[in-house]
């Protein structure tokens, strides 16, 4: 959900956006809104009189709605890298334990009654328009963590490394969807010792 960080907005022809107070409550709330019901739901009526500032405002610090949906996804990426690294920097040199720390958070938030899953998986769900700026931060995040789990599973001496990393983002994948359709109880919870599975059918072939 949203934070207290600062987060240093720019428009398209690169000047300093409306007020940076203005600019991150609107951020804020649009990233509420969007995460729990989804981006297309949400028009930008709601997020200015949710954040209590006018349309000029908004458009002074986001050029379209696009931009602000990328904007979102954007400060989703960041908090999404920040647990992750947790997990890796929890464990050092050893990335089956790095994954499995980051699995075992993923399956307990699976649990939480306002869980909607992924918000970069709902996002591509939502826009399958290549181009859209909203499915390139999406597209860029998918990659980097296909990237990282393929050299962790490289890491930890796996044959078929390539393969390994990919499974692990398929059950990853996995619980975020079925977090939403299950709830408490559902089979997301065990995404962690079903990786912990893998990785160790994986590592005696």
């Amino acid at each position: 959900m949203p934070t207290d960080k600062n987060i240093e907005l720019t428009i398209s022809d690169g000047h300093a956006s409306a007020p940076p107070k203005a600019a991150k409550k609107i951020l804020d709330v649009a990233y509420d809104l969007f995460y729990r019901r989804g981006i297309r739901a949400i028009g930008v009526d709601e997020i200015v009189k949710r954040a209590g500032v006018t349309k000029p405002s908004l458009y002074r610090s986001f050029p379209s709605k696009d931009e602000l949906a990328a904007s979102y996804l954007r400060q989703y990426d960041l908090e999404f890298w920040e647990r992750f690294d947790e997990a890796v920097d929890a464990h050092p040199g050893d990335p089956r334990a790095q994954i499995k720390a980051f699995l075992t958070r993923v399956g307990k938030r699976t649990q939480r009654p306002d869980y909607r899953g992924c918000g970069m998986t709902n996002a591509a769900v939502e826009y399958p328009e290549h181009g859209h700026p909203a499915r390139m931060v999406s597209e860029d995040n998918k990659q980097e963590l296909r990237r990282r789990l393929r050299a962790m599973a490289a890491a930890m001496g796996a044959g078929d490394a390539d393969t390994l990393g990919d499974g692990l983002l398929l059950l990853l994948e996995g619980a975020y969807i079925s977090g939403q359709l299950f709830g408490l109880g559902g089979p997301a919870q065990s995404v962690a010792r079903n990786a912990d599975l893998l990785i160790e059918a994986s590592l005696k072939k």
